[in-house]
């Protein structure tokens, strides 16, 4: 049997979303802020309302334990920035991508962004996979479309498993 290498990515997304479900049917708006340590990144009350999150343009070290919110905005924003990319758009700055808040506002937000990718993965074929991409590389790196499918695959399925753990340990913690 022989698998296309545009439907070998879409299986690999399914199954890395699958997986998210698993923890998003389960997150209860008061599991997203928790601070599992002392030194950590969140989204924080932005002036004039909104949500601004923690950044450093250089990476801190030792490198702050994120939130669950922290990590759902991350996702919002990269997911944002490769959308924007795929679909021929002026790409949004990182502070133009704001965090919807704790709770079903976030988890409607994903759902949405990966209901526009997977549109994007159903309209794309094998040989549109070998056209050069910018994001999230330099223009000049060579890199495929293949790769940015791949990159956004690996990247979502690491932050699933950070919002996982960190859920799973929120939920074993003895009472405050």
């Amino acid at each position: 049997m022989s698998v296309s290498r545009r439907d070998l990515v879409r299986w690999q997304f399914d199954l890395t979303w699958a997986l998210f479900e698993y923890h998003l049917e389960r997150l209860e708006p008061a599991d997203f802020r928790w601070e599992p340590a002392a030194h950590c990144w969140t989204v924080r009350p932005g002036p004039g309302g909104g949500w601004v999150p923690d950044w450093a343009d250089t990476e801190p070290d030792p490198v702050p334990v994120p939130t669950i919110a922290w990590l759902t905005w991350h996702i919002g924003w990269w997911w944002s920035v490769a959308s924007d990319h795929a679909e021929g758009r002026p790409a949004r700055e990182r502070a133009d991508v704001g965090w919807p808040g704790a709770g079903e506002a976030t988890v409607g937000w994903l759902r949405d962004l990966r209901g526009r990718w997977v549109a994007y993965l159903d309209g794309l074929t094998d040989a549109d996979l070998d056209a050069a991409v910018a994001f999230p590389w330099p223009a000049d790196s060579g890199h495929t479309v293949a790769h940015q499918l791949g990159w956004v695959n690996a990247e979502l399925m690491k932050n699933v498993a950070e919002i996982g753990q960190l859920r799973l340990l929120r939920a074993a913690a003895p009472p405050a």
